[in-house]
């Protein structure tokens, strides 16, 4: 369980500070519950992120047990530190919108005809209940040939999901190498 403390001041000068002795400002909220400012130590963010098996994790913050999800993050443009990140608390019952990241398996064939696989889509946005996301979508690319595409339509939505992108746009294709 990822541990951290709750910010004293939300200053300027307070944030600096707390990013110079290693630590990463947070921001923990969601709707009905009270919003949270928080830090935790930059290595036991990343570690503990890359550690999850399931789409939340649990983290504890003054003696509170939070069960969260990662709602966005901002990353350094030169050397791509996570700077701040903003936690989601998950609220049994209440229906949000997620961003479930997409993943591929497979070898496509059109790689042999001189082609690239390119992923359009990282992450789908996908409106229901924490409990109904999934933790990712995995997608087979092995059949997909030169200027093929794997479009959102043809992909299954969750039960009791609803997936909030257009039919029409693609998650992953193989187009012709310059």
């Amino acid at each position: 369980m990822l541990e951290g403390i709750i910010r004293k001041s939300i200053g300027k000068s307070n944030a600096k500070q707390l990013k110079r002795d290693g630590y990463l400002i947070a921001n923990i909220y969601a709707n009905g519950v009270e919003n949270i400012n928080a830090a935790f130590k930059r290595g036991d963010f990343v570690k503990a992120v890359r550690a999850k098996d399931d789409f939340t994790m649990d983290i504890k913050v003054d003696d509170k047990e939070i069960k969260v999800f990662i709602q966005e993050y901002q990353v350094h443009p030169i050397n791509g530190d996570v700077l701040h990140v903003d936690l989601r608390v998950a609220v049994p019952g209440q229906t949000t919108n997620f961003l479930v990241p997409v993943t591929t398996i497979g070898t496509a064939k059109g790689l042999k005809n001189k082609g690239v696989l390119v992923i359009n889509k990282k992450r789908i946005r996908v409106r229901g209940e924490i409990e109904n996301i999934p933790q990712k979508f995995t997608i087979d690319v092995s059949d997909l040939d030169r200027d093929e595409a794997t479009l959102i339509r043809d992909i299954e939505a969750p039960a009791n999901c609803t997936i909030m992108e257009r039919d029409d746009v693609a998650i992953c294709g193989v187009i012709k190498a310059k």
